[in-house]
């Protein structure tokens, strides 16, 4: 007499999802699946939560939920779970098309003002004088204006700037992120563990209202 085996079910929860406003929040589009084959599907499709306007736009779903659901549908299934324990939801529309005028006035502004700091800086740092001195060592001769020694620092800087980013437009020179990129990531992961310790909290305390 055979024993049945116990069904397991491997699971993985996104990080950051996105789902449009007054959809449900279904298991498949928060998480990896891996299970039995008949269980599958059915595990699939579970709605997890379906939001309400007074949730907000963000909705923390934890594993403990989908525990409890899991275990609602198949009550033998033991769940095993990789990496973090819980999923933000992010509700709303599709993001919008850019708005060019917007972005040509954003455009300009960090050009002028990147410029401006450039400059400001040379003024502080006394860089006239310094590349002065350096033409009249190299030329033995003083120039008042050394356009063709700025020239070439100024292509220098540009040229120094793209090397730096590792970007021009949408092209990447190698597959290592970009200072920015990193900069991105390291803000949007500090953002996500700020927004689930207020969502914990939140529960926490919705908890404490229910008992």
């Amino acid at each position: 007499m055979h024993q049945k085996l116990t069904p397991t079910l491997y699971i993985r929860l996104r990080k950051r999802v996105r789902v449009r406003k007054g959809e449900a929040i279904i298991l498949g589009q928060i998480a990896e699946l891996l299970t039995e084959p008949e269980y599958e599907a059915k595990i699939k499709d579970l709605e997890v939560f379906r939001p309400k306007r007074q949730d907000g736009n963000i909705v923390l779903v934890d594993m403990l939920q989908i525990v409890r659901l899991v275990k609602g549908v198949v009550p033998e299934m033991a769940v095993e779970y990789f990496g973090e324990p819980h999923t933000l939801v992010e509700i709303g529309d599709a993001p919008n098309r850019p708005n060019i005028v917007l972005f040509l006035l954003v455009w300009l502004l960090l050009f002028f003002g990147s410029g401006l700091a450039i400059m400001n800086f040379h003024a502080d740092v006394s860089m006239m004088p310094v590349q002065q001195r350096i033409v009249e060592l190299i030329t033995g001769k003083k120039d008042e204006h050394p356009y063709l020694f700025q020239l070439a620092y100024s292509l220098g800087i540009g040229f120094g700037m793209i090397v730096f980013f590792n970007h021009v437009f949408k092209k990447k020179f190698n597959e290592e992120p970009t200072p920015l990129e990193v900069e991105m990531f390291l803000y949007q992961e500090n953002l996500n563990q700020f927004v689930i310790t207020e969502e914990y909290c939140r529960l926490h305390e919705k908890g404490e209202r229910i008992d």
